[in-house]
């Protein structure tokens, strides 16, 4: 089962992401929440590129992946819930959430440390958000995650199952809350009681620093509500907010090549938590 796991791991993670992104893309088409600014090509070619870079890189840096980690620490008996008599439902159960709360507390690390933020930057310079700003990842960035969700996987004995419905869920909760897409408010106000939507999401995008260190979660809203991070709507609305960051505002600079250089280049501005709002 485990061998199988890992054979298939990528194709139907590779299913889903596909999936997901044709759904959110029509969606979008139909039934858009605000008008874009930029050229909508360009930016997917920018985003899309990064992802292929991102997909390529993991796999030479990390070639075991995640499901790879998880069926060793269960064959080597590593972990926390490889100690204790549970059913596998609640071990899967359980190992979603943490590894979610990880995912949450490593990206408010992102948000705080400013040799991070650098990495960070390349997702939050987007100047719109639609589908593939959440898979707008600086490949370093991508490595660094893929190392904190490893060391989480065999510190908690995470089931190899668990592993790949918590990669899916991530990937395509990801996808959706970046979503340019327009539903009544009763429906979010209900979904973002289960899971991060894209209005909730949204405000993390914002160019006013409290807001865009808000709303850190991915996947479950909960974690923002419990540790103070959550903020309900932007304070210019929806429509007129302005997406990105103050110090990257020409979209001639935000192309592939710009976007890997970003980091070793780029200035910090006023967003990292841990840095006075007055210094760039």
């Amino acid at each position: 089962m485990g061998t199988l796991l890992t054979k298939n791991e990528p194709f139907i993670r590779l299913g889903f992401f596909f999936g997901i992104l044709v759904i959110m893309f029509l969606w979008e088409v139909f039934a858009p929440r605000r008008n874009l600014t930029t050229s909508k090509i360009t930016r997917w070619i920018s985003n899309l590129g990064l992802v292929m870079i991102d997909s390529i890189t993991v796999r030479l840096a990390l070639p075991a992946g995640l499901a790879g980690i998880a069926i060793l620490a269960q064959q080597r008996g590593w972990g926390l819930f490889n100690q204790f008599e549970l059913s596998n439902l609640s071990k899967i159960i359980f190992s979603v959430l943490i590894l979610d709360l990880t995912i949450y507390l490593q990206h408010l690390m992102f948000h705080s440390a400013p040799l991070l933020w650098r990495l960070h930057m390349v997702h939050h310079s987007d100047m719109d958000i639609d589908v593939t700003t959440g898979v707008r990842f600086h490949p370093i960035e991508i490595v660094l995650s893929m190392g904190i969700k490893m060391t989480a996987v065999i510190l908690i004995g995470a089931p190899p199952a668990s592993v790949l419905i918590f990669e899916i869920i991530l990937n395509g909760t990801s996808m959706f809350n970046h979503g340019n897409v327009r539903f009544s408010q009763w429906i979010d106000s209900f979904l973002r009681l289960l899971v991060v939507t894209p209005e909730m999401h949204r405000v993390h995008h914002s160019t006013i620093r409290w807001e865009t260190n808000s709303n850190l979660g991915f996947n479950f809203p909960w974690w923002d509500r419990l540790f103070g991070t959550y903020r309900g709507q932007p304070t210019k609305g929806h429509l007129e907010m302005t997406i990105g960051l103050d110090q990257y505002k020409e979209p001639g600079k935000l192309t592939l090549p710009w976007l890997i250089g970003l980091p070793f280049i780029g200035k910090l501005g006023k967003y990292p938590m841990t840095r006075s709002p007055g210094v760039e």
